[in-house]
């Protein structure tokens, strides 16, 4: 309360010709005058205030938008770069104009809506668009690591098997609290060579590449999952199609690519 009343004096005497030193004087020598002020005019303090505050939402609402229209531009003349290793695994066309990369989490939820709007990227772009998964486990998430761990170390075995594990997690996320269980039970039915996958699992490999992925998510500004580089153009959140096809089209306009 003392807050709202401070902060509602400042807006009435802001309106004041007094000086500045005038009015720290003024309250010095009569600190309740604010609340004087405020309990003789109650009503008018609450629509000023309201008014104030109105006012303050919309302009920090402008100012995100223009900073978010400038990142957006700068990023279409200088966008980022996410590393391409030799031994990639991509989803699509591996020549595609299109690049998708995801830094995501296999426990987050809004990484499984993440899912289903890759899933009819790669339909309605087919043969122009490539996807690259990478991880970003988050510390709450206590079964992101570990299905981080397996994905990888199934991928050295075989990528395409890689992929099905990680569709199958999407598609039924909820067992993921069955814990290690949930992630040897879709291992089985890969038929992945289960000795191999137990030594590759823990192995430096297998968590190097991990490590990079969060550190390369941590220099792009991805806190949170998912994480989406269209282009080289950052996407911070679970977006539906529409927003990456409104990208895609932006590319198109400038010249950057040609579908």
């Amino acid at each position: 309360m003392k807050r709202i009343i401070f902060l509602a004096g400042a807006l009435i005497l802001a309106t004041a010709c007094t000086s500045k030193d005038d009015l720290k004087k003024m309250l010095k020598e009569n600190p309740d005058i604010i609340t004087e002020a405020i309990e003789a005019n109650p009503v008018k303090f609450i629509d000023a205030l309201n008014n104030a505050v109105k006012a303050a939402q919309e302009g920090e609402g402008q100012r995100r938008e223009e900073e978010e229209k400038k990142a957006l531009e700068a990023s279409f003349n200088n966008p980022l770069e996410a590393e391409i290793r030799p031994d990639e695994s991509f989803r699509g066309n591996k020549d595609a104009p299109i690049t998708l990369v995801e830094y995501s989490d296999f426990e987050c939820p809004f990484c499984a809506r993440g899912f289903n709007t890759v899933t009819e990227l790669m339909k309605k772009y087919d043969g122009k668009i490539r996807f690259v998964y990478k991880h970003l486990p988050l510390s709450f998430h206590p079964q992101a690591m570990p299905a981080s761990q397996y994905y990888e170390a199934i991928r050295l075995q075989d990528p395409k098997k890689a992929w099905e594990f990680h569709d199958r997690i999407y598609q039924d996320q909820r067992k993921l609290q069955n814990g290690e269980s949930f992630l040897k039970s879709i291992a089985k039915d890969l038929k992945v060579d289960m000795t191999r996958l137990a030594k590759d699992i823990k192995s430096e490999a297998v968590q190097k590449r991990i490590d990079q992925d969060m550190a390369e998510a941590a220099k792009f500004g991805f806190q949170g999952t998912p994480g989406f580089l269209l282009n080289g153009i950052p996407v911070k959140g679970a977006y539906p199609t529409s927003h990456f096809d409104g990208l895609i089209e932006e590319l198109k306009k400038r010249g950057k690519i040609n579908l």
